[in-house]
């Protein structure tokens, strides 16, 4: 391992090429994966913060049904709630909706035909909660009790829990499809370093047979490939952080969309790719050479 890295310092040598045209193509092809796999995890990153900030804004926040009693009018009944649960320990915030609020919220599942006068709209409560330490539905409901309010709390467990499903099928498929076009760009790179390799056994011929070592032979090859590696890797990875700078610019913070929020440090992401393309190739690349002079007399 020491020697790969000893010879990993890429000098140009006079016993290759500097230019080869079928270098091009191998370049061309490993930009292009190394580019949908570095905007593959652009993506998942912003999937799981978006799972995250969902998942805070509905443990931060509750509603609370209010219902009035027959010697109480509904606004007095979600203006007493709103009092009685702003004193709950973990309650930031308690507002009472007012009744064109609360049927704006109806609107779109009843009609707006169906909200007549003498249609008894219950009134909402929502709460704003402690993040860290917010109040379970059991304390809210006691304490609405013990102040006589007839009301159901919603402490969006239920939705929580979906979202939560949601949020992690989101990431395994992210997660998957970026492993899967890693691994697509590790075996290209690999299939076309021995390829090209292949292509230059007349070099290794000579190479081999006017004395030169297998060790040296494979230096020469791993470090061009290592640089061509290094290059489309640079290439893929600075083309999709363009990208998703470009996003997250004229997205504000919204980045891809509004449900894909994406931030500036998601952007180092393709930092690792023209270091991991420049190994692949640059590893193949000796591997190759050495299985190549090996089996020479």
């Amino acid at each position: 391992m020491s020697e790969f890295f000893q010879v990993a310092r890429w000098k140009p040598s006079p016993l290759l090429p500097p230019r080869d045209s079928r270098d091009g193509a191998l370049v061309f092809v490993v930009a292009v994966l190394c580019f949908l796999a570095c905007l593959t995890a652009l993506a998942a990153l912003a999937a799981n913060r978006a799972a995250h900030g969902w998942t805070a804004q509905l443990t931060g926040s509750a509603t609370v049904v209010v219902r009035a009693r027959a010697n109480e009018t509904p606004d007095s009944a979600a203006a007493r709630a709103a009092e009685t649960l702003a004193g709950v320990r973990g309650v930031i915030e308690a507002q009472a909706l007012t009744r064109e609020k609360a049927e704006a919220l109806l609107e779109p599942w009843i009609g707006k035909e169906a909200l007549v006068d003498e249609l008894p709209t219950p009134r909402l409560v929502t709460l704003d909660l402690d993040p860290k330490a917010p109040p379970t539905a059991a304390i809210l409901d006691k304490a609405l009790k013990s102040a006589g309010v007839d009301a159901t709390v919603d402490d969006h467990s239920r939705w929580i829990a979906d979202i939560e499903r949601a949020a992690n099928l989101a990431r395994l498929a992210a997660l998957g499809v970026f492993a899967l076009i890693a691994a697509a760009t590790a075996a290209v790179i690999a299939f076309a370093t021995r390829a090209g390799l292949a292509a230059r056994r007349d070099v290794i011929e000579v190479l081999h047979f006017s004395g030169a070592e297998q060790g040296f032979i494979a230096g020469l090859f791993q470090n061009r490939f290592a640089t061509m590696g290094a290059l489309a890797g640079l290439l893929g990875g600075a083309s999709a952080a363009i990208i998703g700078a470009v996003a997250r610019y004229f997205g504000g913070g919204a980045g891809f969309a509004p449900l894909l929020p994406l931030a500036w440090i998601d952007l180092a992401a393709a930092l690792p790719a023209p270091v991991i393309a420049a190994l692949i190739a640059g590893l193949s690349a000796r591997l190759a050479a050495s299985r190549i002079v090996g089996e020479m007399p």
